[in-house]
């Protein structure tokens, strides 16, 4: 039942994109920026919401990205409509469309498209991820002065303890790692992990737009954690997923910013 929905996933995620990639506009106000961000969005939920809730029915929908904490009981379709949504009004190609289904709590399925690329990743719980439907698996690097690293600021805070707290585990990152790159959408970078292409990525926020990607980046083979080095969970604060072979010496940087 899981893969059959997993294809209506990806058929549905894939008319949303094409939608999406027809509506360009470049606001100059606040107002005009928050209507265009809007009208993305629905335009991605008026094709994923019917076919998602009508493949599952009894199902339940959430498209709060910045929502985080504990899920209810029963399966829930978390949908990021468009992850980087920002990019996509200003004609940038970095952002994608985000999906996961969440049963009792846990991540049984996840898909993530990026549009722009064609890139489809996607993973069920226990089978691994793909793109492309091609088998992927994170990097087997061991040395993090080697290490692609990544962060991004995904819930706009502006509160200057929270912003000392980024600084500081960036710059302790920046101290050891070959590179750490600060940019959002978070989903870009967890999949770019997956894909063993950057090698690590943290956040101090888990949010309900992170689970589709950490889903994919657990199942290519990332260790994902929380900053105390517990497995990582829906209700998690925070989370490191990184190669196996760097995760400890990354977590050990990143506990005094906790």
């Amino acid at each position: 039942m899981t893969n059959e929905l997993l294809d209506v996933v990806t058929a549905s995620v894939q008319e949303a994109g094409k939608r999406l990639r027809a509506i360009g506009t470049r606001p100059l106000t606040t107002e005009a920026l928050m209507a265009a961000l809007k009208i993305n969005d629905d335009a991605v939920v008026d094709v994923l919401r019917p076919a998602l809730t009508a493949a599952l029915p009894g199902s339940g929908w959430n498209t709060d990205e910045h929502g985080s904490g504990p899920m209810p009981d029963g399966d829930w379709w978390v949908v990021d409509p468009v992850g980087g949504n920002l990019h996509a009004v200003y004609g940038m190609g970095d952002w994608n469309i985000g999906v996961s289904l969440v049963r009792d709590g846990r991540p049984v399925l996840a898909v993530l498209h990026t549009p722009t690329t064609g890139e489809m990743f996607t993973a069920v719980a226990g089978e691994g991820a793909r793109l492309n439907g091609v088998p992927v698996r994170v990097s087997g690097k061991t040395d993090l002065s080697v290490a692609l690293a990544g962060t991004g600021q995904a819930k706009p805070n502006h509160d200057p303890a929270d912003v000392r707290r980024a600084a500081d585990a960036i710059a302790a990152m920046t101290g050891t790692a070959l590179y750490v790159r600060v940019s959002v959408p978070v989903s870009h970078q967890l999949v770019q992990v997956a894909a063993g292409r950057m090698d690590l990525h943290w956040q101090f926020d888990n949010l309900r737009s992170h689970i589709a990607p950490v889903l994919i980046a657990r199942e290519a083979g990332a260790t994902v954690t929380d900053l105390d080095g517990k497995p990582w969970q829906v209700a998690s604060d925070g989370y490191l997923a990184a190669a196996p072979g760097l995760h400890a010496a990354a977590l050990d940087i990143l506990r005094p910013a906790r």
